[in-house]
């Protein structure tokens, strides 16, 4: 990589070193409604220095947190930059769709700003008006983010000096930076208001590019990352964006709204400009595959990785992807998966690139029964996630938090130079999930083989759709909240839809007597899509004594998933 990392960098310092150095080079090239936009390394610096003028002369400094609830635009990218230039910590909110009540979204930005001690928030002319109104009394400044990338008279809209608007300023903004201090916030990507923030220095986030870089071969004037993702979730922010700006490497964005209506405009993309590298969850395959048609013209014989990340890999995805792009150049070499979350910055494990990953053969009931991995002929394949990144250390802990051999199922922990600083004001959770010796428990449930980690689960009762964590108490409680079901006895989970290739929710919920089951199925899966965004998979109402529960009278999720697997799934 062209990226020195020395203990004194930061994001601020990388971004500042393009800038100087090759101003005119394209920095992000920006897909919208049809449009390209193709925006330099000093149109970046500019706009991003304008933007932190603004929030310094409304009182942002070093180390406050600016939340930004904005659409995935170059507002986003102009804001997110300007906030990293002043040494304030910017958080991106997940933005406002037509799918959600906006009421409840907006109750959860304020929820974040209480929660977080925000000292401002960035967003929109249209939402200022209401968000305004719930923030009353909190000290926060709310910005319209139309002022602050507007030009004051006087400043000119382009210049080849990057710091021109800042100095433009009052003066309150520093680039002297830490690398110990918070760079960013990234939030567990759920349907709750977020509530744990995971705070990354700028060292951290450094030395994860250059580790990760390293493990994918990064060759900044050679690769062009092409992303959809959103830039709220890790693997969008890290891998599909900051990565590539910070080192200088060709980037091509577009709206993940878009993207999912639009799937083959990913394809044009990479084919247009020649990309080579992109992450996607494994239901993304799946979308590309079943929407893709015939294109005219389409070479994707540059894409060197398609790899797969953030949620459960499967082979028969790979498959579908290769059946529809071989015969436009796409090669099955080029299928790769990483292992990866916010805590570790973004990537923990990777797969050798240049060869598709090992999936391997192993006894189900060996694996369910007495957590050991078997190798076998006829068996259920697991897919390698790949061995850990460089200074990423790797265990398989049993219940008593002792390390187990190799094929031994049991819950994955890591240990690693870029790990989280710590979950923002939350020195309670940090404590949890962090050992006093470093080792962070992931909850996700696998084994070790030949230095590769496999994935069979996870052990808390996370839901994950389309690389979107749900959490099954919120499910549950909106469940209680609809007229026709009894409070308290609705359980929710997860199960593989594999047209979908991701989870979907599926509620067992018991209704009251009387109740018009078509009318209550209506309610539910209405304020399900509107409070998460996410489509309720299958809902099936059962009588009094259906749903099992644990001895204290909670939820046996894992049970009551199992029982409607034996007695409804394929009914």
């Amino acid at each position: 990589m062209s990226l020195p990392l020395t203990e004194t960098q930061t994001l601020v310092s990388a971004l500042t070193e393009r800038a100087i150095q090759a101003p005119d080079a394209v920095a992000v090239t920006f897909i919208e409604r049809g449009e390209h936009k193709q925006i330099t390394t000093g149109q970046l610096m500019h706009e991003a220095s304008l933007a932190a003028a603004r929030l310094a002369d409304s009182g942002v400094g070093p180390g406050d947190l600016v939340i930004l609830v904005l659409q995935h635009s170059l507002e986003l990218i102009y804001s997110f930059w300007g906030a990293a230039l002043l040494g304030a910590v910017p958080s991106i909110f997940p933005f406002l769709t037509e799918k959600l009540d906006p009421v409840l979204y907006r109750e959860r930005v304020k929820l974040l700003v209480e929660h977080s001690g925000a000292k401002a928030v960035v967003t929109y002319s249209e939402n200022c008006a209401p968000l305004s109104a719930l923030l009353a009394g909190l000290d926060v400044q709310l910005l319209d983010s139309s002022h602050l990338l507007r030009p004051t008279s006087g400043e000119k809209s382009a210049t080849r000096d990057p710091f021109a608007s800042l100095r433009a300023g009052s003066g309150r903004g520093t680039l002297d930076v830490s690398p110990d201090s918070i760079a960013l916030l990234q939030h567990s990507s759920g349907s709750t208001g977020l509530q744990k923030g995971v705070a990354l220095s700028h060292r951290a986030v450094l030395r994860q590019i250059a580790a990760y870089g390293g493990s994918i071969g990064l060759d900044p004037g050679k690769d062009v990352v092409v992303s959809w993702l959103p830039l709220y979730h890790d693997m969008g922010l890290i891998a599909g964006f900051v990565m590539p700006i910070v080192s200088g490497t060709g980037l091509v964005l577009m709206s993940p709204f878009e993207w999912v209506k639009q799937p083959g405009m990913l394809l044009d993309a990479i084919s247009q400009y020649r990309g080579t590298l992109c992450w996607l969850p494994n239901f993304a395959y799946n979308h590309i595959a079943r929407t893709f048609r015939p294109m005219e013209g389409l070479d994707l014989s540059s894409w060197r990785a398609a790899i797969n990340c953030s949620e459960p890999v499967y082979a028969e995805s790979h498959q579908m992807l290769l059946d529809k792009l071989v015969p436009y150049g796409f090669s099955p070499n080029a299928l790769a998966v990483s292992y990866a979350m916010a805590e570790n910055t973004f990537g923990v494990t990777q797969t050798q690139l240049g060869a598709p990953p090992h999936v391997d053969t192993v006894e189900i009931t060996a694996v369910q029964e007495r957590g050991e991995a078997i190798p076998a002929t006829n068996g259920k394949g697991f897919v390698s996630c790949g061995p850990a990144i460089d200074t990423v250390e790797l265990r398989i802990m049993d219940a008593d938090r002792n390390p187990l051999p190799d094929r031994r199922v049991g819950e994955i922990a890591l240990r690693s130079e870029f790990m989280l600083s710590g979950y923002y004001k939350r020195p309670d959770l940090t404590e949890q999930a962090i050992a006093k010796d470093g080792w962070y428990l992931t909850g996700d449930m696998g084994y070790l083989a030949d230095g590769e980690l496999y994935i069979t689960g996870r052990k808390k009762d996370l839901i994950i759709v389309g690389g979107k964590n749900i959490y099954p108490q919120d499910i549950e409680a909106i469940a209680d909240r609809t007229p026709g079901i009894h409070p308290g006895r609705a359980v929710a989970f997860g199960v593989l839809d594999e047209r979908l290739g991701s989870e979907k929710v599926v509620v067992v919920a018991e209704p009251t007597e009387g109740a018009d089951l078509a009318e209550v199925e209506r309610e539910l899966r209405a304020h399900i899509v509107q409070e998460t965004e996410v489509t309720l998979g299958d809902l099936r109402f059962v009588p009094k004594g259906w749903i099992v529960k644990t001895s204290s009278g909670k939820h046996a999720r894992s049970d009551n998933r199992e029982k409607y697997l034996r007695d409804f799934e394929g009914k």
